[in-house]
């Protein structure tokens, strides 16, 4: 059996929230048009372990545990003119563009707000803490994954 690999994933509360992963249960992670984190969809297997972290939020935070329910498979949505996520270089044939499914793990009971992971020095060196870092959809290593549910497990 492959290693379980550990991940961060971004969604802007208003766009698609932890609430509404923890409604549906499941969703598709559509719509990644980064070339890099397209890729890392493409690594990702079931079982996977997701950080769910709400972007453009006051203030930014990791606010949950999701999991990787369906490997890559092409994202659609590119190929809907009608959609946000069109594509026209992306084709049945030649697709472009990949999605993977998540299932709803754990709200955590307090959000790990930016601000203080950046304080903290167990977290030096994660992807998302680093300056200028806006990748969507990004590894995370096991001891930090292991130190982030430490942190939202803990009493607030």
């Amino acid at each position: 059996m492959a290693t379980r690999r550990y991940w961060l994933v971004k969604s802007e509360p208003g766009t698609y929230s932890i609430d509404d992963l923890e409604r549906d249960g499941t969703t598709c992670w559509e719509g990644v048009r980064n070339y890099q984190a397209r890729n890392f969809l493409r690594e990702m297997k079931v079982g996977d372990r997701l950080l769910f972290y709400h972007s453009n939020a006051a203030p930014p935070a990791i606010v949950g545990l999701a999991e990787v329910v369906r490997e890559a498979y092409p994202d659609h949505f590119a190929w809907d003119v009608k959609s946000p996520y069109y594509d026209p270089r992306s084709t049945k044939d030649a697709p472009v563009w990949f999605m993977v499914d998540v299932g709803f793990v754990e709200r955590f009971a307090r959000p790990l707000p930016l601000p203080e992971l950046r304080e903290d020095p167990a977290l030096e060196g994660m992807e998302l803490l680093r300056r200028g870092s806006r990748l969507s959809v990004q590894p995370v290593s096991k001891e930090h994954f292991d130190h982030i549910l430490k942190l939202a497990r803990q009493r607030s």
